[in-house]
């Protein structure tokens, strides 16, 4: 297992002109609205609790491997976002990333593994920015952004806007990327696709906004006796 895929817990004209048609607002309209929801949200963002569903996509055998669980988040700082997840179903796994490290857990083998962040900083730090308090300007200095337009994700109106890394050092983890954003300017989604038709998808629901989530919440608790080895 890659340590991206461990962390991993993401045509414009043709658009553009069906909107016009419609009398909607035209592309740089409806993603600049889009970005000030993000922006919006921002501010205020502390934290959140949700459901998560993980769908890891391997296409030269068309199989999908679905992970579910949930997922903690929580900004100590402007630029210090630390997340918990826990996976329950069909396997139990506990990941955290946060603090210049990513931790992995395995219960049933009883082993952890750690990754020092180290060079890799940089390419967390962006995908830490796609959803959890970012903001328009944050985005528009990693990625090239563009519409992607209305969708519905578990009942909820979205729009999806698509990113390209601009660092070659991401662009050679991640190609693309796409979020889904609520009308309240949280995303609800991520896509991530990793090359040759490979993709990670990662679905928020009972979404839990700026709750109060203790320090500890975020740290793994490791039972005596625990293997430890380093993630690769």
């Amino acid at each position: 297992m890659s340590w991206f895929r461990t962390l991993s817990v993401l045509s414009g004209a043709v658009l553009a002109h069906a909107a016009s048609s419609l009398g909607a607002p035209p592309a740089d309209a409806a993603l600049d609205a889009v970005l000030a929801r993000l922006d919006q949200a921002s501010l205020n963002f502390k934290g959140l609790t949700a459901d998560i569903k993980k769908v890891s996509h391997t296409d030269v055998v068309n199989v999908d491997a679905v992970d579910s669980g949930t997922i903690i988040v929580k900004r100590f700082k402007p630029r210090d976002i630390r997340i918990r997840v826990d996976f329950v179903s069909p396997r139990r796994q506990n990941v955290t990333v946060g603090g210049g490290k990513a931790q992995l857990f395995n219960p049933q083998s009883n082993e952890a593994q750690e990754l020092d962040l180290g060079k890799n900083r940089g390419v967390v730090d962006q995908f830490m920015l796609l959803g959890f308090g970012s903001n328009s300007a944050d985005l528009k200095n990693a990625y090239s952004v563009a519409l992607g337009g209305a969708d519905s994700i578990d009942g909820e109106k979205t729009t999806r806007i698509v990113l390209v890394p601009k660092d070659p050092e991401v662009l050679a983890q991640v190609k693309k990327c796409e979020i889904w954003v609520s009308d309240k300017g949280w995303t609800v989604q991520q896509k991530f696709y990793t090359g040759g038709g490979d993709y990670v998808l990662s679905t928020y629901t009972r979404m839990n906004l700026n709750p109060s989530i203790a320090d500890a919440a975020l740290k793994l608790e490791l039972p005596k006796g625990v293997k430890f080895g380093k993630l690769k």
